[in-house]
């Protein structure tokens, strides 16, 4: 890279860092003044409020975000350079546009593997934590999903139960059925069935085991402990627990569920091709902004500040638009994720037809 690439890149990297620091001081600020009553109400320390809640809730804002950041630094930045007739000095000394691209573009990349990194990898890791904190001192995120419970726990083998009590760990009126092609071989029936987290296992009260086959059985007991392929969190809802997952827990979880046969895996794909996309957005909004700010205009920063924050809105309104299509089952989640980035594909090679060369 030369001098001139140094400059260009140090300006973008600068520029982000510096406006995104800034905003995430206001944030923090205005999220203050809206929890400390939660806080206050519910004794959470000032420790755990700070290394347990807002030290992990700052990479969750910045990739929350990354990418209209990038899109206003790069306007802001190249809006000034084109301002002091700078890249018109670029562009004179022969260097080519594409050419004069190339520091926005590494930038860009080293902006986006960073995205990438603290939305599959860092961010669930430290919202682990903070989800823990919001849990305790602030909302429940867990919730039962409701009376008449069924699960698929693997193939051919069925749970049932009326209802599940999160704080005992306990679901009354358990069956499970296991079928060989659609034929019954095994059922168990309990007035209630425990999990014991040391053992790592169920335990049935006052069951009765019906066994088919070979021949035709019944076992009846009063208690006795079981290894079964299901946990308690199929059977209460979590808040958006995909928020914990890093990209290989998201997958495993996604295939488990979908050979256990369950019907609620839709929201985690759809985060699965977010976090795909949101990266590539960068490099896209990148793109987009160095070339609709790099012409000198009447109407200066400002109008290029207008045009590229619209720009940015109108790519987030795209995002939530196509994202309750995907849940709909209008489209699918990766139609979802990648269509805004393909229609600003678009718009950003026909900015960089149109600029100056």
């Amino acid at each position: 890279m030369r001098k001139i690439d140094w400059y260009i890149f140090k300006k973008f990297i600068g520029t982000f860092f510096f406006a995104i620091s800034l905003l995430i001081v206001i944030v923090i600020v205005f999220d203050v003044s809206e929890n400390v009553d939660s806080f206050i109400k519910n004794n959470a320390s000032f420790y755990e409020v700070v290394f347990h809640y807002y030290i992990p809730f700052i990479p969750y804002f910045i990739n929350l975000f990354v990418y209209l950041f990038t899109f206003i630094s790069v306007i802001f930045f190249t809006s000034k350079m084109a301002g002091h007739t700078e890249i018109i000095a670029i562009l004179s000394s022969g260097i080519s546009f594409k050419r004069f691209l190339l520091p926005y573009m590494m930038a860009a990349l080293l902006l986006a593997g960073g995205s990438f990194y603290l939305g599959n990898f860092l961010i669930p890791r430290m919202d682990t934590v903070r989800r823990t904190f919001k849990n305790q001192y602030m909302e429940n995120l867990m919730k039962s999903s409701g009376a008449n419970l069924h699960v698929q726990i693997e193939k051919g083998t069925y749970a049932y139960m009326s209802n599940y009590d999160l704080k005992r760990s306990t679901g009354y009126r358990f069956t499970l059925e296991k079928f060989d092609n659609q034929i019954l071989e095994y059922k168990l029936s309990a007035d209630k069935i425990t999990y014991d987290t040391l053992k790592d296992r169920w335990n049935v009260v006052n069951y009765v085991e019906h066994f088919f086959v070979p021949e035709e059985m019944l076992v009846r007991g009063k208690s006795k402990d079981t290894t079964l392929r299901m946990k308690p969190s199929d059977f209460y809802f979590v808040k958006e627990d995909f928020e914990e997952m890093n990209l290989i827990e998201l997958n495993t979880y996604i295939e488990e569920s979908r050979a256990k046969g369950a019907d609620n895996i839709l929201p985690y794909e759809i985060e699965k091709h977010k976090r795909m996309a949101s990266p590539a957005a960068i490099i896209i909004l990148t793109l987009i902004g160095a070339s609709l700010s790099s012409r000198k205009t009447r109407g200066g920063m400002g109008l290029n500040l207008g045009i590229g924050i619209t720009i940015t809105f109108t790519y987030i309104i795209f995002l939530e638009f196509f994202r309750v299509f995907a849940i709909s089952g209008a489209i699918s989640p990766v139609m979802a994720g990648w269509l805004p980035n393909i229609i600003f594909a678009v718009i950003g090679i026909y900015f960089f037809a149109k600029a100056p060369k």
